[in-house]
């Protein structure tokens, strides 16, 4: 076959009905291709390999132990958090207190969205916890509202001591090592350190057209319309919602579970 970007469904390339095609080759031909990706994608993994080996050989610091978290029994401590494990992961979400459930961080939410299943981590010697840096008896009502299970606390009173350095208030993952009743801080990323979490992005990196976003690298005529965690999807009646540093659409995650009647977390502050 001749490898051209191939017009199945009658539009041409430069056609806005529907996105262009990759090219339509032989199976020999496609083998070949994806032989040579192959090898690079061999030396992505060892290169990951060789990080995550660096990264267990980072020094530690510590943190203090005894700093209060709220939960679902008033307070505990981040030792307590622990829940007797050796390693906690915690993910610090955003939080807009008083806001609705669609005007909740969208991207705390993908990434909160793909931790499911724990029992993986637990059999690691890890737990996973969620640390929101908004007050704890409104925050949990919208992990309720998103149907999460895993272990939801408020920072809120300790986050000067536990985010040193650091702004309060961003998204951030932070890996913490406990050493009988002390805890240590050995390692934290944020921004895209966070699609650590994510397995969504890692399965659309795998499609023939990505992430379907604008700053991806990918042929023209591809289809990259869509943002990180915002959808034109929905009935008329999903009213976009505007954000001047947000582009227009609706919260991927968040109005699914409107429309099917979910019911709206209560709106109350304090707690």
């Amino acid at each position: 076959m001749s490898g051209e970007p191939t017009d199945l469904d009658g539009h041409g390339a430069g056609a806005t009905k529907a996105p262009s095609l990759p090219p339509a080759v032989d199976r020999a031909t496609f083998q070949a291709e994806l032989e040579g990706l192959r090898a690079r994608e061999k030396a992505h993994t060892r290169e990951g390999d060789a990080i995550a080996a660096a990264r267990r050989r980072l020094p530690m610091v510590e943190v203090d132990a005894g700093v209060y978290l709220t939960g679902p029994h008033g307070q505990l401590t981040l030792l307590e958090a622990f829940e007797g494990r050796r390693q906690l992961i915690a993910y610090y979400f955003m939080w807009g207190t008083g806001q609705p459930a669609a005007e909740q961080c969208e991207g705390c939410t993908w990434v909160a969205s793909q931790v499911g299943e724990l029992s993986y981590l637990h059999s690691r010697n890890i737990t996973y916890a969620v640390f929101c840096q908004g007050p704890y008896n409104e925050s949990t009502r919208y992990r309720d509202f998103m149907g999460w299970g895993m272990p939801w606390y408020s920072a809120l009173p300790s986050l000067d001591q536990l985010l040193v350095g650091r702004r309060l208030g961003m998204f951030h993952l932070v890996c913490y090592l406990r050493e009988g009743d002390r805890a240590f801080e050995t390692y934290w990323t944020n921004g895209r350190g966070v699609e650590a979490m994510d397995n969504s992005y890692a399965l659309m990196d795998l499609t023939a057209y990505g992430r379907q976003e604008p700053w991806e690298d990918s042929p023209p005529g591809w289809p990259q319309q869509c943002t990180i965690t915002r959808t034109a999807d929905g009935p008329p009646t999903w009213a976009p919602v505007p954000m001047a540093e947000w582009p227009g659409g609706r919260p991927t995650a968040q109005w699914p579970r409107l429309q099917a009647g979910v019911p709206e977390p209560r709106v109350e502050t304090g707690g």
